[in-house]
């Protein structure tokens, strides 16, 4: 593969304009279909061996409506509108695209793909003005991106739900489509039988995540089933506590940032993945990476309401709490429950779909201008 490409103009047909940049965007992009990544900045956890063979562009929203208006952009993918951060850059890269088009007559097909299932407009709790007018002028603004729009495909009942909710109608020409944001089988998954009661934490160390009820939830786990294991993957602000209770319970592994590698075998070698999302005024869980990574390697989950999948999962043999997301006792009550049920690992990938989701999504975004795959054979 050939080496990245810092350009200084997106140099192919197909554009996808990011707010942020991250190794799962990255390792995406080596499966989906070609495309320059136009990108304001990148995320903790950008990793820079993926950039290879991609072809990046960071650039301010100013400078990214330039650089898109003077490529030979044909599709240009975007933010989804409920993405209340890119909405200038992406308004201004429409804005340029507008004008080229009087100049061209060429009309470059934009899409997006969503799973937003939060409203990022309430105001109501809201207690500077400043703040409630900024909200209105961002729905306005998210409303005539979201009607500009050619082609969506929603991740999520819930995000399609959301967007017709908020913004209204799509135009009469957008094309819509449903595709679940589930993962197919990841390559490197053994399958297999029961395992042992491992339980994976994966993610950030922060309380929207659910590690403090998951922290104080463990013991009751370990009452009930003393030969439980869990191991928390991730970093951040709360990492003290995971560490303090490792310290006091051999049962209790840390491991901070650890590699992909390492990410993976831990994955694989569990028998449930929980992913404990809080409600939150200004966020909430889209779909939950960690679910979906656990879901390629047969982990059984165990979350909350909060997710966009949550109806999926309930619907195919996971946990999904109905009780306080806040009590420590109704975690421990759904990891014993997954643990009890003991559900091997090859049922668990049965479930899952031969094509991942965000790869069907994009195959529906790109064509027929592009294909994912057949263009790059």
């Amino acid at each position: 593969m050939s080496p990245s490409r810092r350009s200084a103009v997106p140099r192919l047909p197909a554009v996808r304009l990011y707010e942020s940049l991250r190794t799962a965007h990255l390792e995406r992009a080596h499966q989906l279909a070609p495309a320059s990544i136009v990108h304001r900045v990148t995320r903790y956890d950008f990793d820079e061996s993926l950039t290879e063979g991609l072809d990046l562009v960071q650039a301010g929203p100013v400078r990214a409506a330039w650089l898109v208006a003077r490529s030979r952009v044909r599709v240009l993918e975007v933010n989804e509108p409920l993405m209340t951060s890119s909405l200038p850059a992406t308004a201004l890269v429409l804005a340029a695209l507008a004008g080229r088009r009087v100049l061209t007559r060429r009309r470059v097909t934009v899409v997006s793909y969503l799973i937003g299932n939060a409203d990022p407009f309430a105001s109501g709790t809201a207690p500077r003005l400043r703040t409630r007018l900024r909200r209105r002028a961002e729905r306005v603004l998210a409303r005539l991106v979201w009607r500009r729009l050619d082609r969506v495909v929603s991740g999520t009942d819930s995000a399609r739900e959301t967007y017709a909710r908020l913004l209204g109608p799509s135009s009469p020409r957008t094309s819509a489509a449903t595709i679940p944001a589930l993962p197919t089988r990841h390559p490197e998954a053994r399958g297999g039988g029961v395992r042992p009661p491992t339980v994976v934490f994966l993610g950030a160390f922060a309380e929207r995540k659910g590690l403090p009820v998951l922290l104080a939830a463990w013991p009751a786990v370990r009452e009930e089933h003393p030969d439980a294991r869990l191991v928390l993957l991730g970093k951040g602000p709360l990492e003290p506590d995971a560490r303090a209770l490792a310290d006091a319970d051999d049962s209790v592994t840390v491991e901070v940032d650890p590699a992909r590698s390492r990410i993976h075998d831990v994955l694989d070698a569990s028998r449930v993945l929980v992913l404990w999302s809080q409600p939150s005024p200004t966020w909430r869980e889209q779909v939950g990476l960690p679910l979906v990574e656990g879901l390629s390697h047969g982990c059984t989950a165990v979350t909350t309401t909060e997710t966009g999948l949550a109806d999926w999962l309930e619907a195919h043999g996971h946990v999904v709490a109905h009780g306080d997301p806040a009590s420590s006792s109704v975690l421990a009550h759904s990891i014993g429950s997954a643990l009890d049920a003991g559900r091997s690992a090859d049922s668990v990938l049965a479930d899952l779909p031969e094509l991942d989701g965000r790869l069907a999504a994009d195959d529906r975004l790109f064509t027929p201008e592009l294909s994912a795959r057949e263009d790059s054979a």
